[in-house]
């Protein structure tokens, strides 16, 4: 299986930096990972509806250049399902078994992500009900990931 996170923004603090690079590695175990870090767009101080939606479709035309026609796409947003690990570990291995080859992770920036990418994705989920900084939803994910296959595979999952 290749997985591609894509989403908008550095990773600017190193512990964060740390914790998805350890996380990265140990799915290297199990499945080809890569991270695409797109440059985000400037937010103009106190930005109206208009210019959070410009930046919207902005952004979104970076995110698409790295989305294949055959790839699963799941974006990460508020409106989507919430998933317990196992659910998300059962998820990722339908995923697998239907055919896809890869899965593209959405992470929006800071204003999110565009309802265009939201609507066409294959699968919208949501980590949480709760609002994060989109870095932190990096290392979260990358956790959940890493968590999905070693339920998968049937082994302990404890530090």
């Amino acid at each position: 299986m290749n997985i591609k996170i894509i989403c908008l923004g550095k990773l600017k603090e190193k512990y964060l930096q740390d914790g998805v690079n350890e996380y990265l590695k140990r799915i290297g175990k199990y499945a080809n990972i890569n991270i695409i870090e797109l440059p985000d767009e400037p937010i103009p101080e106190n930005p109206s509806s208009k210019e959070i939606e410009h930046i919207k479709v902005l952004e979104a035309e970076k995110i698409k250049k790295h989305i294949k026609a055959q790839d699963y796409v799941i974006s990460l947003d508020l409106t989507g399902k919430q998933l317990t690990s196992e659910e998300f570990s059962d998820k990722l291995q339908e995923i697998s078994v239907k055919g896809f080859g890869t899965i593209d992770f959405i992470i929006g920036g800071t204003v999110g992500i565009q309802k265009e990418i939201v609507t066409n994705s294959n699968f919208v989920f949501c980590l949480s009900k709760l609002t994060f900084p989109h870095q932190l939803v990096r290392l979260f994910l990358s956790e959940q990931i890493f968590r999905a296959y070693k339920i998968a595979n049937n082994e302990k999952y404890h530090w």
